[in-house]
């Protein structure tokens, strides 16, 4: 599809990623994709119900937006194995990432995973975590992540991203620039971490510099705030983390998403406008909002109303959508 023909209300709902609730087509669903034109779903277990539901209700996605003239939609999901697995049996059920003996385990799971997910129309897993738990810490993310060793989260991590994307699944890999020194849950409250630049290119960066070589599709930033980095916003938020550190300083050229901008670390904090605003200044290409409500169309109103009121930020915009298409040619309309 021509970007250059796309209306600034389709250039507007590319930037998002959005749940629903319901387990069909239903009318807030064609809402989305119609009117609102969004450019992923992200899909949750009150969502899914068994294999020919699942099958279903991607395929009437894809075509509803096929009849409305759309791009193919990202449609994703988190089944990272282990405590994070949306889909249940009878697809199958993986240990998690703390039990990987080594790269064996890795390729499993990514390959099966993969084909269960392109079996069922879903094109998109929000995995692998590439957090770095350090030892000794009671991180929020030990029952998910590789483990404390950089080297070891980079190998399995690659691994899971290889063959994730071999098979046409997007890989988006989470939770930049590292979660895993965090002991507060983002999603009620919003952890700082008092470190730099330096101390993370060792240890939290070593894993997603990797995955950047390896032309991972996405990455996915954190809420948390990274004070000596930036003291004023979450890495999800912020310029000089997603715009100076992730996409220039290590020249990431995939789509950068949020992490879910309904959990307690952005919402107890920011309206909509201003994090939207925020999101389009840091060259965030896609704000993820997992829940059905108001958010959605707010932030898709204010979208549209900055691409006509500044045109830096509208030819920011123009790259963003670039590279959202240049995902979607590569993967869903070849």
């Amino acid at each position: 599809m021509d970007i250059t023909a796309f209306s600034d209300e389709q250039s507007a709902g590319q930037r998002l990623m959005v749940g629903f609730d319901g387990t069909e087509l239903n009318q807030d669903l064609m809402f989305l994709i119609d009117t609102l034109k969004v450019g992923g779903i992200i899909l949750f277990a009150g969502n899914l119900s068994n294999r020919d539901q699942i099958k279903q209700l991607c395929l009437s996605i894809q075509d509803y937006a096929r009849s409305c003239g759309q791009p193919p939609l990202f449609i994703a999901i988190d089944q990272e194995g282990g405590q994070v697995s949306r889909l249940r049996e009878p697809f199958t059920r993986f240990p998690g990432n703390p039990k990987m003996k080594g790269p064996a385990d890795a390729v499993r799971f990514a390959r099966v995973t993969a084909a269960e997910l392109t079996e069922v129309g879903i094109n998109m897993n929000l995995a692998p975590v590439l957090d770095v738990v350090p030892k000794g810490v009671d991180s929020v993310m030990s029952d998910r992540a590789f483990g404390h060793d950089p080297m070891r989260v980079t190998e399995l991590g690659v691994t899971v991203i290889e063959h994730l994307q071999e098979s046409k699944i997007m890989s988006v890999a989470k939770h930049f620039p590292g979660i895993g020194r965090t002991k507060l849950d983002s999603h009620v409250e919003m952890p700082a971490l008092d470190i730099d630049v330096n101390a993370m290119e060792s240890t939290d960066l070593v894993p997603f510099e990797a995955a950047i070589k390896h032309e991972v599709s996405g990455i996915m930033v954190s809420h948390i705030l990274y004070k000596k980095i930036d003291p004023e916003w979450p890495a999800s938020l912020s310029i000089p983390i997603a715009g100076d550190l992730l996409r220039r300083r290590m020249g990431f050229d995939g789509i950068i998403m949020t992490d879910d901008l309904d959990m307690g670390a952005i919402k107890k904090y920011y309206d909509i406008k201003t994090v939207i605003r925020q999101i389009l200044l840091a060259d965030i290409d896609m704000a993820l909002i997992c829940h059905k409500g108001p958010d959605i169309e707010n932030a898709f109103v204010e979208i549209l109303n900055t691409l006509g009121n500044s045109q830096s930020l509208k030819a920011k915009a123009a790259e963003s959508v670039k590279r959202i298409m240049k995902l979607k040619r590569k993967y869903l309309l070849s």
